[in-house]
């Protein structure tokens, strides 16, 4: 019985294929600038350091020991590699090996992880002034005129799992039940028959033990008293502020407002509160998309509505944006400009935050609640109505100058300047967890991200 033939053998016989002599292709000699054309992001990073000034990375460096890596290879590794979405140091080390832009960039050496690892970590402070200096270069090139800013946070985790947490209400029950057991050891050492002890038993090995744990917890109790303070003053704020407004909507209006009155803030730590022991600086936070909680820091920035580069960026890890507007506004570099107008959402508007812009010369445009998806054209098309009195509430009058021509296109904005930059940061690049722990490394990391961010930007803006 003759075997019938495959459909892909017929093909093979009635038709020519190219085809591949992989042995001889590994002999192949390769050209790096046939593989990396001129306008490349790799060229492009590499040129752009050589502009920068890194005299305050060089001096750190002893005139003793071995060769080290130049900090231009070591800094255009990461900037290339945090702009192209590749954050680890072991992933880096290998595409030095296996990706042609990195071996461009590292000149054909290879860096290990743990000396990209060290140098990441150590010059972290020294980003700061490297985020200014390309912001002056995006200045010279013509692509950045500081004007209207966007601002706007994001919930990126923390190096550290939420069951290395414990909530204030178990830390209680734990610690309680901790100091009852040291008091039953104690006992059981003062006994006149050691004899009686089970055998492994050392009772001054376990009260240790046991002590230790007591001053670890009794360290994130403090922890948890201190944030709990913090948030009673903000939240006693923000209950006096929404009081203000029923009384003077009620003296408005000649009648009651309607819907419940608000409820006054209960001090102190809270059960649910919680302190992780992998990462204590950051916090468990609720995420508005997912409605889950996860641990995490508050990565701030302010977005040139403009040219769509980061002019300012902050961190912190309080779970609401109340408090970040100052320090991102503090982030933008006197030497670039001051900003003339900010746009932000309701997350962000409080008094003290109107004011906080008004000093320092920045027209502030936020949102006083959560915007309508869908308004309909009666909405859209209103008259605008009359001003509001000299003293009218602070959500009054932003309410108005919201609505005004300038408002609109201000706060319009928003939306299109400084989400889709958190978008590409996330979603694109990829970039959803540090990988350095403790408050002051991931502010680093996260002005390492807004750099290399800023580098992509500038490459895609002198393209065009």
């Amino acid at each position: 019985m003759p075997i019938p033939t495959s459909c892909a053998t017929l093909v093979r016989m009635s038709r020519t294929f190219k085809t591949a002599d992989y042995d001889a292709t590994l002999d192949l000699t390769i050209r790096l600038g046939d593989c990396v054309p001129p306008d490349h992001l790799a060229r492009f990073v590499v040129d752009t350091i050589a502009h920068l000034d890194l005299s305050a990375i060089y001096a750190r460096y002893s005139s003793r020991g071995g060769q080290p890596y130049a900090p231009d290879i070591l800094l255009a590794l990461l900037f290339y590699g945090y702009a192209t979405g590749v954050f680890s140091t072991r992933k880096i080390e290998r595409a030095t090996y296996e990706a042609v832009p990195f071996r461009f960039i590292a000149g054909d050496l290879h860096p290990d992880h743990d000396t990209l690892a060290a140098f990441r970590k150590t010059f972290l402070p020294e980003l700061k002034d490297l985020f200014v200096q390309v912001l002056l270069l995006a200045q010279v090139a013509g692509v950045l005129k500081l004007g209207n800013i966007s601002l706007d946070g994001t919930k990126i985790h923390a190096d550290a799992s939420k069951s290395k947490a414990v909530s204030y209400k178990h830390l209680l029950a734990l610690e309680a039940h901790l100091r009852t057991e040291v008091e039953e050891l104690f006992a059981l050492s003062e006994q006149a028959n050691q004899g009686d002890l089970p055998d492994g038993l050392v009772v001054s090995d376990e009260i240790a033990i046991r002590q230790a744990r007591l001053a670890r917890l009794a360290e994130a109790k403090a922890v948890l008293e201190a944030r709990a303070k913090e948030r009673d003053v903000l939240e006693q704020a923000e209950y006096s502020s929404k009081v203000q407004h029923r009384e003077e909507q009620a003296q408005r209006t000649g009648r009651k407002e309607r819907g419940r009155a608000p409820k006054a803030p209960t001090p102190g730590p809270h059960d649910q509160d919680q302190y992780n022991f992998t990462d204590p600086e950051s916090r468990i936070m609720k995420h508005r998309s997912t409605e889950g909680f996860e641990q995490d820091y508050n990565a701030q920035i302010a977005v040139d509505q403009a040219s769509l580069l980061i002019v300012g960026e902050s961190l912190s890890n309080h779970p609401t944006d109340q408090h970040e507007v100052e320090p991102t506004l503090d982030a933008i570099p006197p030497a670039v400009g001051s900003p003339t107008a900010g746009a932000m959402d309701n997350g962000y508007f409080s008094e003290s935050n109107i004011a906080a812009c008004e000093r320092r010369s920045l027209a502030p445009y936020i949102a006083t609640g959560r915007d309508p998806h869908h308004p309909s054209w009666q909405e859209r098309f209103a008259t605008l109505p009359a001003p509001p009195a000299d003293d009218a509430s602070p959500t009054v009058k932003m309410a108005y100058k919201l609505k005004t021509v300038i408002g609109k296109a201000i706060y319009g904005l928003r939306k299109c300047t400084v989400e889709p930059v958190i978008g590409i940061i996330k979603e694109i690049l990829g970039f959803r967890q540090f990988s350095l722990r403790g408050e002051p490394a991931a502010a680093g990391e996260w002005c390492l991200v807004c750099l290399a961010f800023n580098l992509k930007r500038l490459h895609t803006l002198l393209q065009g």
